[in-house]
């Protein structure tokens, strides 16, 4: 052997025994409340060693070297702990942390909830919010057997989806999907169409969903346009060190129609999935990916559906400081289209006035393949106690084809979006967050008016681009914590002028031993969707014309709550809320002919009642929520008052859960009421919403097997016109997890 080769040889021999006698350091790091704190930075004092924390405060050291450390844990606003160990070679020692908030000074703090980020953009307890927020956990996803994030969120209080599109206190009403006025955010990246301004709720695979926060109210001041009645922030899980699996399939069956004379199929619909995640983490990098599809027969005539689904994430840590993650998604649907149902001389309607679970004849056929996808990357850096700042670009990307008897329909469209913020705490008891963004959407498709520089009238190609600055500023004086801040919005459309939207924001929480009370007032905006200015279609019976001079529509929100804990079992938040609105965007039927304009002046208010207890029975826990909307349109020159479509004047739901060793039972119970008004049909008849959805849970080792029965009672109703709501739906999941 050569000096060389045996000088490599003896290298590696140490280098052997160096490794096994390090050891490992590791632990938790949570906030007071319990609630886990993700970012925090862990480090071992005197070395380059650190990491920062998982979503569920998780952190690992390693290599440590043996002896006596020192670790350290920090996060911006929170006093920094440290923890002394001895490690000894080959070991492992636990160090755990609950870092305080360094702004209460001594002060008692009533701590109602989890630590939350969309509120504020960035962490913060959840009592400590100005507006309301609900917080949708993963073990809630996974206990209601939902295989979308949609189907979990329609439970939180002031929450309805109608036929998939959200309304937070009444906010958005029903528009075909159109111009959503709440915000959808994927890990705080925006993810709205860049074209309809719609949402797509299937973009993220459920297995990837770690929790889904819900802010009621304007959030106009922090996060621009679409956030004019609220935002949902779903947050995805990180990546755990070490190698990890999870296999979820899920099958069921729909109920066929209650009524011989409604049959539209001589056999029992079904539905089925299949999705696949593996990962793998060590304190430098780590990775994941996620795969899978499902089928669906549908509950209707001409409902079938397929979907497939890739997810990717990927993070870096160089430093104890610095965390870079890349991750996107890709989904694809191919569905059949069932249009509103047939009435009489339009189908086979066996001598009834309508058949509710099948289609007009001229329809048959309708087919529509969505394509969708995201790809973001985001830089995070904690500089020092005082200083934080992350930095993120983004692509949306949606593209959609419509198969119908005649010409065929497409679109295409991309949303290009970066932002850059800094969170900073200049002085005890203060925390400043400031930010800028940009955007940039553009759509190609032949149901638009072509644009104002083209003379081609028969491909639409339209863009917007949008720059937007903001800050924000928190201040604690004595129990009372204030925040003040404002957000500046510029838009252009095709090139053309630049529009200037102001949004601000004051609000406060003040800390007693009654709970935690907090007031707000904010401005809201929603800049029209390309779909809204430009669209050219038919959507029979209806012509509809475009409307390129469509205004944003705004609003002045105000929210005054209470968060407390009204006895060691009982949780109550309860909070009154009011919203003036402005030329608020609606379709405007003149004849045949249907053109979105900007006609109402609204007033929405109301009060939303969340309880959640534990009563004496062991295992038992049960929740109540309550909205009561008072939605109204003001009567003006150009339309007449009366209440606004499609908002339920009580939206109630009650949910229980009962939990024996490995098995669980509970259900949840939704009551709406009869809408006042709907558009387009108005003289269709309409009945309250009752449905009543069960499920039950098994897990053992790695295994779980839940069971969902939604809409139990084979409830038949539609919530939006001429459209069947789901009908009494049987679905089975079973997931195994490494």
């Amino acid at each position: 052997m050569t000096s060389s080769a045996l000088l490599a040889l003896l290298t590696a021999l140490a280098s052997a025994a160096l490794r096994a006698q390090s050891a490992v350091v590791y632990g938790t790091v949570h906030v007071e409340s319990g609630g886990p704190l993700r970012f925090a930075q862990v480090v071992v004092m005197g070395s380059n060693l650190g990491t920062l924390t998982d979503s569920g405060g998780h952190y690992r050291l390693a290599p440590v070297s043996p002896g006596v450390v020192i670790v350290r844990a920090r996060f911006i606003g929170y006093v920094p702990a440290l923890d002394t160990v001895t490690v000894a070679a080959g070991d492992s020692v636990e160090a755990s942390f609950v870092l305080y908030p360094s702004v209460i000074d001594g002060l008692p703090l009533v701590v109602v909830g989890p630590v939350v980020v969309t509120a504020a953009k960035r962490s913060q307890l959840l009592d400590q919010a100005v507006t309301s927020v609900a917080v949708v956990s993963d073990t809630e996803l996974a206990r209601r057997a939902v295989s979308t994030v949609d189907e979990a969120v329609d439970k939180a209080p002031g929450v309805q989806f109608l036929n998939g599109q959200v309304n937070i206190r009444g906010s958005t009403g029903y528009v075909q999907g159109l111009g959503s006025r709440v915000l959808l955010l994927v890990d705080g990246v925006p993810a709205n169409q860049g074209d309809r301004g719609g949402i797509n709720w299937d973009l993220v695979p459920l297995e990837d969903v770690q929790r889904v926060e819900v802010v009621k109210g304007a959030g106009s001041s922090l996060y621009g346009s679409s956030a004019f009645g609220g935002v949902v922030n779903v947050i995805t899980r990180d990546i755990s060190v070490g190698w990890h699996g999870r296999v979820r399939a899920s099958g069921g069956a729909y109920a066929n129609p209650p009524y011989d004379v409604w049959r539209f199929r001589d056999y029992t619909g079904g539905r089925e999935g299949l999705d696949v995640t593996g990962s793998y983490g060590t304190n430098l990098v780590r990775g994941s990916l996620t795969a899978g599809g499902g089928h669906s027969d549908g509950y209707r005539g001409q409902d079938r559906q397929n979907h497939w689904q890739a997810a990717a994430k990927g993070v870096w840590a160089p430093g104890p400081a610095t965390r870079i993650t890349a991750s996107g998604s890709w989904a694809s649907d191919q569905y059949e289209v069932p249009l509103v149902w047939c009435t009489r001389g339009a189908c086979d309607d066996r001598g009834l006035t309508y058949q509710p679970f099948k289609i007009a004849t001229q329809d048959t056929g309708t087919f529509t393949r969505s394509d969708k996808g995201y790809l973001t990357a985001l830089v995070e850096r904690t500089s020092s106690d005082h200083l934080a700042w992350q930095a993120r670009g983004s692509w949306l990307r949606t593209r959609f084809t419509d198969l119908r008897q005649g010409a065929d329909d497409y679109g295409i469209a991309n949303r290009l979006g970066a932002e850059l913020r800094a969170v900073s705490r200049p002085t005890a008891g203060r925390v400043v967050t400031v930010g800028a963004e940009l955007a940039r959407s553009d759509v190609r498709t032949n149901i638009f008016t072509g644009d104002t520089s083209s003379t081609d009238t028969v491909v639409g190609t339209h863009t917007q681009a949008e720059f937007a600055a903001y800050g924000e500023s928190e201040q604690l004086f004595g129990r009372a914590r204030l925040t003040g801040g404002a957000r500046v919005d510029y838009i252009a459309v095709d090139g053309g002028g630049l529009s200037a939207v102001v949004s601000p924001r004051l609000g406060g929480v003040l800390t007693t031993s009654r709970g935690a009370w907090r007031a707000s007032l904010g401005r809201g905006f929603r800049a029209p969707s390309l779909a809204e200015r430009f669209v050219s279609t038919t959507v029979p019976p209806f012509r509809v014309i475009p409307n390129p001079n469509l205004r944003p529509e705004t609003a002045w929100s105000g929210e005054l709550g209470n968060a407390t804990r009204l006895s060691a079992a009982l949780h109550a938040d309860a909070a009154a809320f009011w919203t003036e609105a402005y030329d608020l965007i609606e379709p405007s039927v003149n004849g045949s002919a249907i053109q979105f304009r900007n006609v109402t002046r609204a007033r929405l208010a109301g009060l939303d009642v969340a309880l959640a207890a534990q009563p004496p029975i062991r295992g038992l826990t049960a929740s109540l929520a309550y909205t009561f909307l008072y939605a109204r349109a003001l009567a003006s020159d150009s339309a007449p008052g009366g209440p606004l479509a499609f908002r339920p004047k009580h939206l109630l739901t009650l949910s229980a859960d009962y939990q024996w060793r490995a098995v669980s039972v509970g259900g949840d119970f939704r009551y709406a009421s009869r809408f006042e008004r709907v558009e387009l049909y108005s003289n269709d008849d309409r009945v309250a919403e009752k449905v009543l959805d069960l499920r039950a849970s098994l897990e053992q080792g790695p295994l779980s097997v839940r069971c969902r029965l939604a809409n139990a009672l084979n409830y038949i109703y539609n919530q939006v016109p001429r459209t069947l709501a789901p009908v009494r739906t049987l679905s089975v999941t079973l997931t195994w997890t490494y």
